[in-house]
């Protein structure tokens, strides 16, 4: 089997530098990134900021919420001014899993057989309706997600780096549908909602729609993927303190003893509090982490990694709701930054 691809390593279009783990030209790149997203996702600042401190973490995305909200135009936006290619999949129930990773072509010309890849080698893949097809062809991002490489017919291939899956999920619509299992959900950094707009951010939507006057949106880009490789260096590079580190870890372990949960969140949600937490600090300009950090991003990390009892879960209790009553519940550290 030979890849037919010759360049799975990088993506280009791109305009500014971060610097070499500087946080303040990070959180520089990191504003303009976001502005040229809201020009185009609009009322939704809030989510925008965590997903792309998801990337900056080196982690996936999981957008749930109801259709129409901008789910996979926040996805392609977002690829888009960071300057990684873009591939979208539509999952569908008859989706095989060499659909996503690719499958090997007889070319009567060499008369071999030539690896043709799928649209999973991007710099951003986006797994549309991801609920609605098998756990078979699910279980095909496992790999991709933890390790950043595939196996197709005998073979492992690297996918390149910066590489990210987002996912859409329409979370009340069951029908023909695969709920993800707790084990792919914990694959994902964050999990996101937009919810609907105000009045005046639907006006603005529609008056934007106008004055484009076409449906295609398009922003350009901030920075290259070879760019937010060093942004995601200058997330590296910053330290955080004992006392935040046991803040997440007693938030996390809270989540296992709250009467409403069944299983609470490993330790890889308290893992993903301190990542998410860093890249927040990196996006304010900090090379430090703050608790508040940690609490911003503790309902997106955490509420997905919960599975709430039987009783409670007929009782319409909300996993977010859990994770807000453990970060009341657990006293804040009083964190003094360090130079």
């Amino acid at each position: 089997m030979t890849a037919r691809n010759a360049d799975l390593t990088g993506a280009a279009g791109g305009t500014a530098d971060p610097g070499d783990g500087d946080p303040l030209e990070a959180a520089r790149v990191g504003r303009q990134v976001l502005d040229r997203t809201g020009t185009v996702v609009v009322g939704a600042e809030d989510p925008l900021r965590l997903a792309l401190a998801a990337v900056l973490a080196g982690g996936h995305v999981l957008f749930e919420d109801l259709p129409g909200l901008g789910k996979t135009l926040a996805a392609k936006t977002l690829a888009q001014a960071l300057g990684l290619e873009f591939r979208r999949l539509q999952f569908t129930p008859d989706l095989l899993p060499s659909d996503v990773t690719g499958s090997s072509i007889f070319n009567p010309a060499t008369r071999e057989f030539e690896f043709r890849p799928g649209p999973i080698f991007a710099g951003l893949f986006l797994a549309d309706e991801i609920n609605r097809t098998s756990p078979k062809t699910q279980s095909a991002l496992l790999e991709a997600m933890a390790e950043a490489q595939v196996s197709a017919e005998g073979t492992t291939l690297p996918l390149r780096r910066p590489f990210h899956v987002f996912a859409t999920s329409n979370p009340i619509e069951f029908e023909g549908t695969y709920p993800l299992p707790e084990a792919q959900l914990d694959r994902f950094l964050v999990r996101l909602r937009f919810g609907y707009p105000g009045p005046a951010g639907e006006r603005d939507i529609i008056a934007r729609r106008i004055s484009r006057r076409q449906e295609e949106t398009r922003v350009e880009s901030v920075t290259t993927a070879d760019g937010l490789l060093r942004l995601q260096a200058a997330v590296e590079s910053v330290g955080v303190d004992d006392d935040v580190i046991d803040y997440a870890v007693r938030l996390t372990a809270a989540t296992r003893s709250h009467p409403a949960v069944e299983v609470g969140a490993s330790p890889r949600g308290s893992q993903a509090l301190v990542l998410l937490g860093r890249a927040l600090a990196v996006l304010d300009g900090r090379d430090f982490v703050l608790p508040e950090d940690v609490k911003d991003g503790a309902v997106a990390v955490l509420a997905h990694r919960l599975t709430l009892t039987p009783s409670s879960w007929a009782q319409g209790v909300a996993a977010e709701t859990v994770v807000r009553d453990v970060l009341a519940e657990i006293p804040t550290p009083s964190t003094a930054p360090h130079g």
